[in-house]
């Protein structure tokens, strides 16, 4: 599986308390399934929800999950409005713990070459036209030190 690491790597990259302290995020497997219809060949997809758990967190959600939804247009474009799931532990005033699910599926194309070994290919994911920008341009942003605050009527 690529997504998990991908996308780790995408939000210490682009939350600057995660560049600053990546310990504080945790990014595993709750559960998974394989597809795949054997009797007409070995390409399968990998079905897992991801959890994403960032500790200690003393910023408004909106740096990560900004960032999580700009991965998501990108790298899982068919993903239900709902689908993101989260969950927060109040730690006190300034912290919380905060924990995300997310279902992502990775295609994996299998062939066999001429000395009879299995390659296998990671597809991408099909990227509809409308849908970018690419989040390339978001991930400078906050490269750069930026962040999201929250409007003030919040």
């Amino acid at each position: 599986m690529k997504k998990p690491s991908e996308l780790r790597a995408y939000l210490l990259a682009c939350v600057p308390e995660l560049t600053t302290n990546p310990q504080k995020l945790q990014v595993f497997i709750d559960a998974g399934t394989l597809q795949a219809r054997l009797q007409n060949n070995l390409n399968f997809e990998y079905q897992y929800t991801l959890n994403i758990i960032v500790t200690d967190m003393a910023y408004h959600t909106d740096n990560v999950l900004v960032p999580l939804l700009c991965w998501l247009k990108v790298n899982q474009t068919d993903l239900a409005d709902d689908a993101v799931k989260f969950e927060a532990d109040i730690l006190d005033n300034d912290t919380v713990d905060f924990s995300l699910t997310v279902p992502l599926t990775e295609r994996v194309l299998v062939t066999e070459n001429a000395d009879g070994n299995y390659l296998t290919e990671h597809l991408a994911e099909p990227v509809p036209e409308y849908n970018l920008p690419d989040p390339v341009t978001f991930q400078v942003l906050f490269a750069h030190g930026d962040r999201i605050t929250p409007a003030a009527d919040e």
